[in-house]
């Protein structure tokens, strides 16, 4: 009996053991998934070099241009930063701005739809949601009429307030989703420590939201940056330029010259990129926590 079974237990161990063909297939299986996403990523990432490549051409035109820059000229970066270096730092303060009023209104918010119970909250989410389906060009125009009777119409407050309109409710239901999640009894601890509803939201609730509150800055920077509707609507002048609309305008004049046009475009992408790779893994961790327990 006893050698029957280690017979079948061996016999069945060779069925189940892999075989070098087995390896094989697997690795060339893998191969193939491997080559196909390095194709695709650099299907992706073309668009990128070539706007790369066609700002460090010396000519500064595109339908002659080489595959690769072997006489590099940095031409048109200069003239980039000399056109529009004022238009990349309006860009930059109403982007900054636009996170921080975005973070102040929607943080609070979200803790109070995700903690409080009221039957009014799937009401309040419904609304929110709604307000992410209205097109911008909607907004833009109601926002025309009331910032010209206040006077807010090229001005950078403006656009930030603008700006913020579309990132306040997506930060929301992202902080929200992550801050239903916090035990209520850490913040009960700090009440019965001595702690106000400010002072615990501040001190616990906003350090454990970290990486939620990472990634809600992130997308509303991001909104702000690559904005170019309410730029267009909500300013006339030369005053107050994002490079967005910078852009739009310089291809009027520039079209015989695309290296100073994909000059500006490289430097407008730069910030973009820089924070998304610094904050990489607080967006996988914060976009994820809201469905972790």
């Amino acid at each position: 009996m006893t050698t029957a079974t280690a017979t079948a237990a061996h016999t069945l161990g060779a069925r189940s053991a892999p075989t070098p063909r087995r390896h094989r297939h697997a690795a060339a299986t893998r191969g193939m998934y491997t080559a196909l996403g390095v194709l695709f990523l650099g299907i992706m990432l073309f668009p990128i070099y070539w706007m790369i490549n066609a700002s460090l051409q010396p000519s500064g035109n595109t339908l002659t241009a080489d595959f690769f820059p072997w006489n590099p000229d940095f031409g048109g970066y200069e003239k980039a930063i000399a056109d529009q270096g004022a238009n990349l730092v309006t860009s930059l303060i109403v982007s900054l701005g636009t996170v921080v009023l975005s973070l102040a209104i929607a943080a609070p918010a979200a803790y109070a739809l995700a903690q409080f119970r009221f039957r009014w909250i799937n009401g309040a989410l419904l609304a929110i949601l709604i307000s992410q389906m209205i097109p911008g060009i909607v907004i833009a125009n109601a926002l025309y009429t009331a910032y010209n009777d206040l006077g807010l119409l090229n001005s950078i407050p403006g656009l930030i307030l603008a700006d913020a309109t579309h990132a306040i409710p997506f930060a929301i239901l992202i902080l929200r989703a992550f801050m239903v999640g916090i035990p209520p009894s850490i913040v009960e601890a700090a009440r019965v420590d001595g702690a106000g509803l400010v002072r615990a939201f501040v001190s616990i609730v906003v350090p454990i939201s970290r990486n939620s509150i990472i990634t809600a800055a992130l997308f509303a920077f991001l909104f702000s940056w690559s904005d170019f509707l309410f730029a267009l609507t909500l300013t006339t002048t030369d005053e107050v330029r994002p490079v967005t609309l910078g852009i739009y305008q310089y291809l009027g004049t520039q079209v015989a010259n695309w290296s100073a046009v994909m000059a500006t475009a490289v430097l407008s992408s730069i910030p973009a990129i820089v924070l998304l790779v610094l904050a990489q893994k607080y967006i996988a961790a914060g976009a994820l926590g809201g469905s972790i327990k």
